[in-house]
């Protein structure tokens, strides 16, 4: 067995000192841990007589099971030997019963049976999966009082709770230790469970730097390490890079299985490289590897998000007949191809179709249903769809409450909108930013900026801030009712907030500055949004281009478009309109005509 030294892994115990003091001090004295202070370094001599007696092990399915077969071992003389102890308490950990576990453990050691390895590790594995790091960092830092010193497996136990967490940088910092220790050497285990980390957080160029050092660790890199980079680049589109990856892992004579095609397939689809993902699907099944229904939804989904429909279709009658059955996912995608088409019909017999094979619907087949109907306006029946939510064993939930109210002020129905939202906390549901967001928006379309205002004034006053989008939907709206001034105001009190505008959000101010009229400061804007590090876009462009047409400013219009051109951004319809309005008139501009001529 791989150890480490006392000193080395004192390191760790310093580590572990700010561990669990603050937050919540009644759990820092549970019995457990505890016992882990009280424990003696002697071992008892109880138990060893047991495994030589050709007992068998102990069968475990269920927890029933466990506390039955564990009670039975705490009432036998001698007692049984701690290997005893944890094969009981192993598959429980399996079936996910942490508490029981930590509790059986609390007996055991009341019982005066000392701790192994196996069991500390365990011990730890419990509490990181509770998302109580803090005592697992306690139990680490008792193996010495008990004699005992950590292995690889339980480090990797604790890189792996710290991973689960998302505190990557904890998880990287007991890995720099195990290496530059030097007694307790990282293994492939303990690089693949902090590259997920790292893909987890989307920091690719920190998981493939580590894969890069595996070799100069002595660790060879296997499919789980180049799967989960090459699936964490797909998601990120980052495609180009994922290949170069599966041929290098190719090239090192490792096999891609099942997952790493289906993530490569992912990657392609999310870029509409259709021809690359049959391809794929071609190579998979030359090598005996065929997709299974994770992977069809895969393509079933990036088919409906291009709005190929019956494509997707195509796909699950593929599926059906290889005999892999669709899912909900397979149906919610499908769905969702159809409301992205507008065909709502066609979408309401999908769900039906789920509906008539059993339990299949659940609350986002119903949120995909509602917001199709939504989008059209057909509230009455997005409205049913909702009511009919609890009669399936389903509870609305904070989407559904927002696509809704979405809709209804979308619909003008702001009044059925606001009921919504106040009975949203009666049904143990939260409204969110996004929320407050459309109400917001409802209020500002609907010409009630008073009462926006006054909803926005709320917000600030309450434990859920306004973003950068709740002050954009509300300088929207003053700028529509002409109150431009009201508007400027908002828009300069949101850094003082700590909000800092986006381009949309100066875009719109933009252009309710140029509706009033004030051009100059709307070109003043333009020039400090980027000095304030916000660079304008094609729309920022066209909007006041589009202000000083109206305003009869045709020289300024003509040194923006210039301007924009040399900075790749296209003129828009709208902008077009204007210019081939300008030049229908009886008099041209003599600024414009130049401006064409030199560019013809």
């Amino acid at each position: 067995m791989v150890k480490m030294t006392h000193k080395s892994v004192l390191s760790f115990s310093s580590y572990c000192s700010y561990s669990s003091r603050r937050g919540m001090p009644f759990l820092h004295s549970t019995p457990l841990v505890a016992l882990f202070h009280s424990q003696s370094s002697n071992p008892t001599k109880s138990g060893e007589t047991h495994l030589k007696n050709g007992t068998s092990k102990p069968r475990v399915s269920n927890v029933e099971d466990a506390l039955k077969v564990f009670d039975e071992m705490l009432q036998r003389r001698p007692l049984p030997s701690v290997v005893r102890f944890t094969q009981v308490l192993a598959p429980l950990v399996k079936l996910k019963h942490y508490p029981t576990v930590l509790s059986l453990t609390s007996q055991m050691l009341l019982s005066g049976i000392r701790p192994n390895h196996y069991t500390l590790n365990i011990t730890i594995n419990c509490y990181c999966r509770l998302n109580r790091m803090d005592y697992a960092l306690s139990v680490l830092a008792h193996f010495f009082k008990l004699g005992l010193q950590p292995d690889v497996a339980t480090l990797n136990t604790l890189i792996h709770g710290f991973v689960l967490q998302n505190r990557v940088a904890d998880a990287a910092r007991v890995f720099r230790k195990m290496v530059v220790g030097g007694h307790c050497q990282p293994d492939v285990v303990t690089f693949n469970t902090l590259i997920k980390g790292f893909c987890a957080i989307g920091n690719n160029t920190a998981a493939i730097q580590l894969l890069g050092k595996m070799e100069a660790n002595g660790c060879q890199p296997d499919i789980i390490t180049y799967s989960t980079i090459i699936d964490s680049l797909g998601k990120d589109t980052l495609v180009d890079e994922a290949k170069n990856l599966f041929s290098e892992m190719v090239g090192r004579g490792i096999a891609p299985d099942l997952v790493t095609y289906t993530s490569l397939i992912q990657g392609v689809c999310n870029l509409g490289q259709w021809k690359e993902a049959t391809r794929l699907l071609y190579e998979m099944a030359s090598q005996g590897i065929f997709p299974n229904v994770f992977t069809f939804n895969i393509l079933v989904d990036a088919f409906c998000k291009d709005g190929m429909v019956v494509q997707a279709k195509n796909v699950v009658q593929i599926m059906i007949q290889r005999g892999i059955e669709p899912d909900t996912v397979t149906y919610n995608s499908l769905m969702d191809g159809h409301c992205l088409r507008g065909e709502m019909d066609k979408a309401k017999q999908v769900f039906d179709l789920m509906v008539t094979k059993g339990s299949m619907v659940n609350v986002q087949s119903c949120n995909i249903l509602i917001n199709g109907y939504c989008k059209q306006k057909k509230m009455d029946k997005a409205y049913k769809i909702f009511k009919e939510m609890p009669l399936r064993g389903l509870v609305p939930n904070t989407v559904t409450y927002t696509t809704l109210i979405d809709g209804f002020c979308k619909a003008g129905r702001l009044q059925e909108a606001e009921k919504l939202f106040s009975e949203m906390p009666d049904h143990g549901q939260l409204p969110n930013i996004q929320t407050y967001n459309v109400i917001l928006d409802g209020l500002c379309n609907n010409q009630q900026l008073s009462e926006a205002i006054e909803f926005l004034r709320e917000m600030e006053g309450s434990k859920l801030k306004p973003d950068v989008v709740t002050y954009t939907i509300v300088i929207e709206g003053l700028c529509n009712a002409g109150e431009v001034q009201s508007a400027k105001d908002l828009f300069c009190g949101l850094s003082p907030k700590g909000v800092q505008p986006n381009v949309r959000t100066y875009t719109i101010m933009i252009n309710g500055l140029c509706k009033g009229g004030l051009l100059v400061e709307a070109e003043e804007m333009l020039r400090e949004m980027e000095q304030k590090g916000c660079s304008p876009n094609g729309c920022t462009y066209n909007t006041i281009i589009r202000g000083y047409i109206n305003n009869s400013d045709t020289s300024r219009a003509t040194s923006l478009i210039e301007e924009m051109s040399e900075r790749g951004f296209p003129r828009d319809a709208s902008t077009m309109e204007l210019i081939v309005d300008l030049l229908s008139k009886d008099t041209v501009d003599p600024v414009l005509l130049a401006w064409l001529k030199d560019k013809v």
